[in-house]
């Protein structure tokens, strides 16, 4: 989520397109690897390769949705029996998301999915309109899955089940309009002072259509999508110390891992067999909660400015 002021909040719009411009020095390296890559034809796609970019896209995108909860406590007045209310939902919401990939995993996937678009809508404020957001948001998706149909079609059934690969049809079906909003949207960035996002995403989606998608999703992710939610995290957390802000996030990504580990070790079949496609379904797990509680906390707090206006601007910084 943006970072939005009182009176943004107020007057119910978005923080302007200049704000939040993050496209931070590491994605262009990244990218510039990538492409070297390409030029010299190194085999991404093998075992190897897949392997690594799993791990990059788990390890560096996991911390940007691990403060949650502290973000909980600095963000509205709650006494601990209701703190402690909001974390148990928050954890059934993951529970129950990691248990839809043992009963229905199309549902999980298409659940998934949707979930991913709407987050990844939230790096596009210069869209007024919330459809247009959405497709922005799922251009991420169209774009690996129209240049890599067959790998893209082969994950979603390896995270689902044979009926993953109608999915990826549809997307591709889908994508060209997909990524023709995307280019209105980038367009508008371009013009309203976004360059560097507006740059940035287009070389993105151009990698996205030409990497294998694994590689592809974590430049996304882990260089250009979470560099910006754990910078706002890091300002709204600004009197953690550095030692102690790093130790909680890596604490919590801990947990989240050992915690799926648990979920995979009681359960009487493995969720998934593919690393990748287990990667994928822990995200998934707790991406859902992530975007519930950071809507939760902004509906609160509207609420609380509309009650009290004369809160400080400090007081309604959120993720």
């Amino acid at each position: 989520m943006q970072l939005l002021t009182r009176s943004e909040l107020v007057a119910g719009r978005r923080a302007p397109v200049g704000r939040g411009d993050i496209v931070h020095r590491a994605y262009w390296i990244a990218a510039g690897l990538l492409v070297v890559a390409l030029i010299l034809d190194v085999p991404l796609g093998y075992s190897a390769g897949t392997t690594a970019a799993t791990f990059l896209f788990v390890l560096g995108g996991l911390p940007h949705g691990a403060y949650d909860i502290a973000m909980l406590k600095r963000t509205v007045v709650l006494d601990r029996q209701h703190v402690a209310v909001v974390v148990a939902g928050y954890l059934a919401v993951a529970l129950s998301m990691a248990l839809l990939w043992i009963s229905a995993p199309l549902v999980a996937l298409i659940l998934f999915l949707s979930v991913a678009a709407l987050h990844f809508g939230e790096d596009w404020p210069m869209l007024e309109e919330p459809l247009l957001r959405f497709a922005a948001g799922a251009a991420v998706i169209a774009a690996a899955t129209i240049g890599h149909r067959a790998d893209v079609a082969a994950l979603f059934v390896e995270m689902s089940d044979e009926r993953g690969a109608v999915i990826a049809q549809i997307i591709t079906a889908a994508a060209p309009v997909i990524l023709l909003v995307t280019v209105v949207g980038i367009t508008i960035a371009w013009r309203d002072g976004g360059r560097q996002w507006a740059a940035a995403m287009t070389s993105c989606l151009l990698l996205l259509l030409l990497l294998p998608p694994v590689f592809g999703f974590a430049l996304f992710f882990v260089f250009l999508h979470s560099p910006r939610h754990v910078a706002e995290t890091r300002a709204a957390l600004g009197d953690m110390t550095l030692a102690r802000w790093l130790a909680t996030g890596a604490a919590l990504s801990a947990l989240t891992i050992v915690g799926w580990w648990a979920v995979q070790a009681a359960s009487s079949w493995r969720i998934g067999d593919a690393m990748t496609a287990q990667a994928f379904q822990m995200l998934a797990s707790v991406a859902v909660p992530h975007l519930l509680l950071s809507r939760w906390l902004e509906n609160r707090l509207e609420r609380s400015l509309a009650t009290h206006p004369s809160r400080s601007t400090s007081e309604t910084r959120i993720l």
